[in-house]
């Protein structure tokens, strides 16, 4: 995808592989691929005037957990409540982390990776829908243990479709996906763990999102702390 993007590739583009011979997470973690998963890349055109290119990681959520919903939840999925989630999910029902994990029942399902190459942002998103793997550092699980296995392009047809309407409300300005994801995410003061890029680690409760979208990290001593990046676990 970044040699597409470099040659002028328009945004909306979508490639799917069947399976990676070598898959990454954040930081050049390994992602491990079998078939029956999803994985896809797209990428847009960034434009002046429009929210900062990281907030596509928010986008990027939202996207890919209005799609997850839409195959648990068949019948339609919980509604949003508004502003900010007040209560922790049902049993079996996604949940955000930032900046852009969705879980379930506190196990990983997928992951998304950003890349810049000039104006354009590639978003990968790797979402384990038939397989998950056992023998990592965090729980992981995937749609199929939780009673659904879709067809991968199914899949990537609808979190095509629902991308794209949030990339054009984001063009517009970060507001309604910030509340969106607030409205998906683990309630507030709920506790967390950030592993900052230096190699130390940060305590303290969820506090929200800046208005750009940035993690809100409140403090034992009562301060709060803005995270720009960070790996953020849940404690």
């Amino acid at each position: 995808m970044a040699e597409l993007a470099r040659s002028g590739a328009s945004e909306g583009l979508w490639l799917r592989a069947e399976r990676q011979r070598a898959g990454k997470g954040r930081q050049g973690r390994a992602w491990q691929s079998p078939p029956g998963n999803l994985y896809v890349s797209t990428l847009v055109r960034t434009r002046l005037g429009e929210p900062a290119p990281a907030t596509l990681a928010l986008v990027a959520a939202v996207a890919l957990e209005e799609t997850v919903s839409t195959f648990l939840f068949p019948g339609g999925g919980p509604s949003p409540v508004p502003a900010f989630r007040t209560a922790g999910p049902a049993p079996g029902q996604p949940m955000l982390k930032w900046p852009n994990d969705v879980l379930i029942d506190g196990a990983k399902l997928s992951g998304i990776l950003l890349e810049r190459v000039g104006d354009a942002v590639i978003l990968g998103f790797g979402v384990n829908l038939a397989h998950h793997p056992e023998d990592i550092d965090r729980k992981a699980t995937s749609l199929a243990a939780h009673g659904v296995a879709p067809d991968p392009q199914l899949f990537a047809e609808t979190l095509a479709e629902s991308f794209a309407r949030w990339v054009s409300r984001w063009r517009e300005g970060i507001a309604p996906v910030r509340e969106r994801w607030l409205a998906r995410a683990h309630p507030i003061d709920t506790a967390l763990t950030a592993r900052l890029a230096d190699g130390t680690s940060m305590d303290g409760l969820f506090g929200g999102l800046d208005g750009e979208g940035a993690l809100i990290l409140r403090l034992a001593d009562g301060t709060s702390h803005v995270i720009h990046a960070a790996d953020v676990f849940l404690l």
